[in-house]
């Protein structure tokens, strides 16, 4: 899902899945994982519902805006992660994340942070996307306690 290639086309997804959930229709793909992660952030659904607004906007960390798409992808990424155990290692640590809050979304928030750090030394260093910085990071955070 974060691998597509431009904005428009990652936002045309949810978008999309959003509006075929509303309508009823059958969802395709990835949109039944995109629904679900849209249905755990009420929030932004009325965003979802007006793409002629919405499609175009730039949402500036600068201004204290988050961006909702970012933060949904990163949803979709972990979901995608934790289904296929890649990087290897990912759904055990997720499991003992789990034991310090049994709430799995406050746990995927809690994974962002490595997941958004790893993304982060990927692209501004030449060694690209080494899986283990990022089970690195959340083994250690599996450790602490902290989990709200």
């Amino acid at each position: 899902m974060l691998t597509t290639p431009d904005r428009d086309s990652t936002r045309e997804v949810f978008f999309r899945a959003w509006r075929r959930h509303s309508d009823g229709q059958p969802l395709e793909g990835v949109e039944s994982l995109v629904v679900r992660v849209v249905l755990n952030h009420p929030e932004y659904q009325a965003m979802l519902a007006d793409p002629d607004q919405y499609m175009d906007r730039d949402f500036s960390p600068l201004l204290g805006e988050n961006n909702p798409f970012l933060h949904m992808g990163l949803h979709v990424a972990i979901e995608e992660q934790l289904t296929l155990n890649e990087p290897r290692g990912v759904r055990d640590i997720y499991k003992s994340l789990l034991t310090h809050n049994p709430d799995e979304h406050a746990v995927q928030h809690y994974m962002m942070e490595c997941l958004g750090k790893w993304l982060h030394n990927a692209h501004h260093s030449s060694g690209g996307l080494d899986p283990m910085i990022y089970l690195d990071c959340l083994q250690r955070m599996s450790h602490k306690p902290r989990i709200k």
